[in-house]
């Protein structure tokens, strides 16, 4: 390790992230985003948040889901993030690959942007524009939060604040020490913010408590989407109750993160019942990939086809249970079929390819990762991958330091 590099992993550990880089990846390479593509993104985002809230989409989306995500809700989550891929013959051939309301990951790339910048010596190219400092991205999404609780309540709460996830991912997950920074810059609004998991919670049939302290604001970062575990049943009769915000939620996730939807998007089979016009069908067809959802009636046609396409499980995360077409044939999707694991098949699309850092021989392949919040983008982000693929972030690939350029 270079003194350079080892400054910058002294810096990200100083600042919050204790166990880069030996348990969390950060790439000593960087990407920068032409401003005009990232305009463009700017306008597909919010129109994916004018037809994603229509009701005309409400009122249709949800059939397939659980009761619990019917509902309509008003919370809208601060930490959503859209997955793009910029090929490398053509950025501007963009294209949406999924996007998240419950993405990991916002307060370490605002760190990593941050310093990386000032490390590397970036702020001596004047086309890059400088990323924000952690405290004005801090001082933000604490705004946001506020917003949130206003808007749900009428008025701003003085209850806890509660960051919601599971054991495990509290005591040994990669991103625990971001969920201890969001509770920093929480506390230092002065409000009681707090991490817990689902057991640590209880609903006295009129307020939902955690230590005997009423709860009013859940930031769920729990991947049991619909909340069926047993143990979340506190939370479902709160929110049900509606007497206490969360997001996200299942209708937030059931509307805007579910990869069923992605179909919906890519194609203009449903437009109508979905109330999508013509000028967004054209924008949302030229950036998302053509998407299926696996059923026993188009097997064949997507074995056909397999190597144009990669393989996601509906509810997965983190790449998880991705297969790509060398792992697929009529037998494997016939038998997810059998047993109700759900898949999309998307069209595959090349991500952009950048040097290794220190090597002309090495390539990583990155993403693009936009947080936006009520149609405005606030961060940029991006993982390097070491391989073409899957995503796979083992050194010298990992979290991206991502800045936008004239």
């Amino acid at each position: 390790m270079d003194a350079v590099a080892a400054t910058l992993f002294a810096a990200l550990q100083e600042s919050g992230m204790p166990e880069v880089p030996e348990r969390f990846s950060v790439a000593l390479a960087h990407q920068e985003i032409p401003k005009a593509i990232l305009a463009e993104i700017d306008n597909f985002i919010r129109t994916f948040d004018r037809v994603t809230t229509r009701s005309a989409w409400h009122e249709n989306v949800p059939a397939s889901v659980p009761e619990i995500a019917h509902p309509k809700r008003d919370e809208v989550c601060f930490f959503s993030a859209w997955d793009f891929h910029l090929p490398a013959e053509d950025p501007a051939a963009w294209q949406l690959i999924e996007c998240n309301d419950n993405g990991s990951g916002f307060l370490f790339a605002a760190l990593i942007n941050r310093l990386f910048y000032e490390i590397f010596g970036l702020h001596r190219d004047s086309a890059i524009e400088p990323p924000p400092e952690f405290a004005t991205v801090a001082d933000r999404v604490a705004s946001m939060v506020e917003r949130e609780t206003r808007d749900f309540f009428g008025e701003f709460s003085r209850h806890v604040f509660l960051i919601l996830d599971d054991r495990e991912s509290l005591e040994r997950g990669k991103f625990r020490h971001e969920l201890i920074l969001l509770r920093g810059l929480l506390r230092q609004r002065g409000w009681l913010a707090e991490l817990a998991a689902p057991q640590e919670i209880r609903w006295n049939g009129t307020q939902l408590l955690w230590q005997e302290q009423e709860v009013s604001f859940v930031i769920n970062r729990s991947t049991d989407f619909f909340w069926q575990d047993a143990v979340f049943s506190p939370l479902r009769a709160a929110y049900q109750a509606g007497r206490t915000y969360v997001a996200p939620n299942p209708f937030t996730y059931a509307t805007r993160s579910d990869k069923r939807l992605l179909e919906l998007l890519s194609r203009p089979d449903w437009d109508g019942r979905l109330g999508i016009e013509a000028a967004e069908r054209a924008l949302l067809s030229a950036h998302v990939p053509e998407t299926f959802l696996l059923r026993e009636d188009n097997v064949d046609d997507l074995v056909r086809s397999k190597e144009m396409l990669v393989f996601k499980p509906i509810h997965g995360f983190a790449s998880r249970g991705l297969l790509t077409s060398s792992q697929v044939g009529r037998t494997r999707l016939r038998r997810l079929l059998t047993k109700g694991e759900g898949y999309v098949a998307q069209r595959r699309v090349p991500k952009s390819r950048l040097r290794g850092p220190g090597t002309a021989d090495v390539f990583l392949w990155a993403d693009l990762r936009v947080w936006a919040y009520r149609g405005e983008r606030f961060l940029l982000s991006g993982r390097a991958s070491v391989r073409p693929d899957i995503l796979d972030l083992t050194p010298p690939g990992g979290w991206l330091a991502t800045y936008a350029r004239a």
